[in-house]
């Protein structure tokens, strides 16, 4: 991804830091009755730099929004879904996008997941990469320190907001 942009090969790897962080998730949803009024989880991005997923192969659930309209990830036995994290957007300076996702119920079956977040070491502070922005592209986001981004996050998510909003320019 680094060469995409033109940057150093390392560029990404560089900004973890030696106290990175990674954590996981194990969600379980249990089978709703009226899976049209409650979500499994409610839409949002990923405040990390990069979240892998393991999701239950037998059941979907999983919805991404495009153009306005949520479409099912399909779900394939062994498979990981990678999703970019809002850290990624910031340091690409919105190139690479953080999909803003939900979990849907299901009426019949329960469903499983597993998810691993990769975060940069929380008492950084990352920003669009210099090499991305010049007077004929300006930056589309500030500086952050992490830390102080994943509290956002937290805040932000349970009001069914988007923190990454508060890291645009």
């Amino acid at each position: 991804m680094a060469k995409l942009l033109e940057l150093d090969d390392d560029y990404f790897g560089d900004q973890f830091g030696v106290e990175a962080d990674t954590y996981a998730r194990f969600s379980y949803y249990p089978p709703c009755p009226r899976p049209e009024f409650v979500f499994g989880l409610k839409p949002h991005s990923d405040g990390s730099f990069i979240t892998l997923l393991m999701v239950d192969s037998s059941i979907g659930g999983l919805q991404v929004l495009r153009d306005g309209a949520w479409y099912g990830v399909p779900t394939k036995r062994h498979t990981l879904i990678i999703n970019l994290g809002d850290q990624m957007e910031i340091m690409s300076d919105g190139t690479f996008k953080s999909p803003v996702h939900r979990v849907v119920t299901n009426a019949e079956k329960e469903r499983l997941s597993v998810a691993l977040f990769y975060s940069v070491d929380p008492e950084r502070e990352i920003q669009p990469a210099g090499k991305l922005v010049d007077e004929n592209h300006p930056a589309l986001y500030k500086k952050v320190k992490i830390k102080e981004y994943i509290a956002g996050f937290y805040e932000h998510f349970s009001q069914g907001k988007m923190v990454i909003e508060t890291a645009k320019i």
